[in-house]
């Protein structure tokens, strides 16, 4: 399983981007995703989550600007993050849960800043 982050960048504060996370392999459909971030000198963090049957969860800090979907027909699962504050500034990464194991992905860094 492997799987390829994409969509990050440079965006001043207010503006949006939308993260994408190509999975390769068969298991897409029926398992559970999440989107994490680390920024500098901190932990890593879970901010969105959605299961095989498309609940979603997110993290109180990102309620309201971050929306989590999954489209398993592309094997894609995306993270569309709207009014970006310099606090979301880190490396974003997306995660696939299945059977009691995690897969990563390497990260893609968002930076905020005007």
């Amino acid at each position: 399983v492997q799987l390829q982050a994409s969509g990050g960048g440079l965006v001043q504060p207010g503006g949006s981007l939308r993260l994408s996370c190509v999975v390769s392999g068969s298991i897409f459909g029926i398992s559970d995703l999440g989107w994490f971030r680390q920024a500098p000198g901190k932990q890593r963090e879970l901010v969105a989550h959605i299961t095989r049957g498309g609940t979603t969860m997110y993290a109180d800090s990102v309620k309201g600007r971050f929306t989590i979907s999954r489209d398993n027909a592309k094997n894609t699962v995306y993270l569309q993050i709207n009014s970006l504050k310099p606090e979301d500034t880190a490396v974003y990464y997306c995660k696939l849960d299945i059977r009691g194991y995690g897969y990563w992905g390497k990260g893609t860094q968002v930076t905020v800043s005007s």
